[in-house]
């Protein structure tokens, strides 16, 4: 198992251990959109005491398994305050991307790359967020 190899243990290996992190302006409509037009569920939402607007932490699960962490832009340091903002891209493993398509777009989502079939056999699209981001969503799952 290439885990062990890693010094992982064989229970953290089999739990969704990657967790993508994004920054967004307006983590507040990033978590709605993500909800709204990609059937994210927010697991998690810690707000700032002095001005709720600011979303120090977020965290989105994708009911495939996994999930996304974000925040908004400048809470996490001045490290991740470096990053350009809607310059993101995240591939997510769906079952029925023609149904999640139509969701996405009727949602606002920015249509990148329509639906179509690849030549590897999955069936997929990309769209941007409304901060640039791009999602890409298709049934390939990996080697």
């Amino acid at each position: 198992m290439v885990a062990s190899k890693l010094g992982v243990s064989k229970n953290v290996a089999s739990k969704n251990s990657v967790w993508p992190v994004m920054s967004y302006k307006d983590a507040s409509g990033a978590l709605e959109f993500l909800e709204k037009a990609f059937g994210f569920e927010i697991t998690a939402c810690f707000r700032n005491e002095e001005d709720p607007s600011v979303v120090e932490h977020a965290q989105v699960r994708w009911p495939g398994g996994g999930g996304v962490m974000l925040s908004s832009h400048g809470t996490s340091g001045p490290l991740f305050a470096e990053r350009v903002l809607g310059n993101d891209s995240i591939y997510v493993v769906c079952g029925d991307p023609d149904a999640l398509f139509e969701r996405a777009t009727g949602a606002g989502a920015e249509v990148a790359l329509g639906l179509k079939d690849e030549d590897y056999g999955s069936r997929g699209f990309t769209v941007r967020d409304p901060e640039g981001n791009l999602w890409s969503f298709g049934t390939y799952a990996g080697e």
